[in-house]
């Protein structure tokens, strides 16, 4: 019987950033993807955090799906180094692909689109299209103006807090795997 590797689907930026401490974390992040046995699905680009996460799992023996649109397949920012690249006809489709392919969703910092993906995952969590766990890896207090936002608009009643309460924050890499750690050895004793 072959034993179904736990997938973690990492939503971050196509852009590096200017936050060093940002790239040590998702490298840290990486690695203890790879020491958990857990397999990376994320957004299939070879260049910016999403370059990074993916190129410090491979180059540890890890395991990555990456799912990228046909149009950016094109403009050749696709890592063509993963074991696994699905290029889909759209942006809607790599989402759905990414969700389906997953069972825990971490958010690092990103853009528009990481922002996109976060909470698109978080909707689909609050109508009961899911109840897998998900994840905001604030380093260095780089959410912070986004999670008061989700406090305020709980406060103004457009956010229930039991809703609110999907999506589960933590500080560092070590903190967010030990989170996925304890994951894993639930479904253990589950399965």
């Amino acid at each position: 019987m072959s034993v179904h590797r736990m997938n973690v689907c990492v939503f971050c930026g196509s852009n590096a950033g200017k936050v060093p401490l940002i790239q040590q974390e998702s490298e840290i992040l990486a690695k203890g993807l790879v020491q958990l046995n857990l397999g990376l699905v994320y957004g299939g680009a070879s260049v910016g955090v999403m370059g990074l996460i993916a190129d410090t799992v491979l180059k540890n023996g890890g395991a990555v799906t990456g799912v990228i649109p046909d149009a950016l397949f094109e403009k050749e920012v696709a890592h063509t180094g993963v074991q696994d690249l699905r290029v889909v006809r759209s942006m809607h489709e790599r989402k759905k692909l990414m969700y389906d392919l997953s069972e825990v969703f971490v958010t690092l910092p990103g853009g528009f689109g990481t922002l996109d993906e976060l909470f698109e995952v978080l909707t689909w969590c609050q109508i009961g299209v899911h109840k897998k766990e998900i994840f905001l890896l604030n380093v260095g207090g780089f959410y912070d103006g986004l999670l008061a936002h989700l406090d305020s608009a709980v406060s103004a009643g457009f956010i229930r807090a039991e809703h609110r309460s999907y999506l589960r924050v933590v500080s560092s890499a070590s903190e967010l795997l030990e989170n996925i750690a304890a994951i894993v050895e639930r479904k253990a004793l589950i399965d």
